[in-house]
């Protein structure tokens, strides 16, 4: 219980910073200045980024009861070990590298380079694309050494949790995929970079997620969560 509030907390500050830099909390009417700058301050809030706001924090209070139906499921004594393919380390390394060559993508648009910012757009799909196939990887790995989907509610767990990450990572490369087209066949516009940066959002919010499950799988959260039981008796 206490790693799930641990990842709610997290969630929330992620999504408090988010909100604190689009101004989505700001209070215009106590804003000291004449109407003529606040009207200059800034400009409305795209829709888009409220709408990805919401959907970020449905997709971490979804994953946070997966979080916590494992913890619960895991005190069981049917409960059975599940090793950790070698693989998961390849594929978050791969991860963290979209993530990265999305962020650069970002950057490069807002300085107008636009050749960099296709390469690294090009760059994060085919790395995102990698992920995924790393995955499958990982669960053939699982299921040649016997560990199948029924046998065991651990295997369960981690098809089920995985399995629902890596849609997520889907719909994401068929948003980035688009952006990246569109930026290929035109130059990048005001749409386009914000699209962009939409997708840099999404990417990190579900790396931050994943490095969340990697650490359950591997047994470094509940490792957390001891600790954090001997400090609070």
């Amino acid at each position: 219980m206490n790693a799930v509030l641990v990842f709610l907390a997290v969630i929330a500050i992620i999504i408090g910073w988010w909100l604190a830099q689009q101004r989505l909390a700001s209070k215009p009417w106590l804003e000291v200045g004449h109407a003529l700058d606040r009207r200059n301050a800034g400009e409305p809030i795209p829709a888009a980024k409220i709408g990805l706001g919401v959907f970020l924090a449905v997709v971490g209070s979804l994953f946070t009861l997966f979080i916590s139906a494992y913890f619960m499921r895991a005190e069981s004594s049917d409960w059975g070990a599940l090793p950790l393919p070698r693989m998961l380390w390849i594929n978050t390394g791969v991860l963290v590298l979209s993530s990265i060559a999305l962020q650069w993508a970002k950057t490069e648009t807002e300085r107008q380079r636009q050749e960099a910012a296709r390469t690294s757009l090009l760059v994060a799909f085919a790395t995102g694309l990698a992920f995924l196939v790393g995955q499958v990887f990982a669960w053939r790995q699982l299921s040649a050494a016997g560990y199948l989907l029924a046998d065991n509610p651990a295997n369960s767990f981690f098809y089920m949790i995985t399995g629902m990450h890596g849609l997520h990572i889907v719909g994401g490369l068929i948003a980035l995929g688009r952006v990246t087209l569109r930026a290929w066949d035109v130059p990048i516009d005001r749409g386009s970079s914000l699209s962009i940066g939409l997708c840099a959002t999404y990417w990190h919010f579900m790396l931050a997620v994943w490095l969340v499950l990697f650490a359950l799988f591997s047994g470094w959260a509940g490792d957390v969560v001891d600790f954090c039981r001997q400090l609070l008796t």
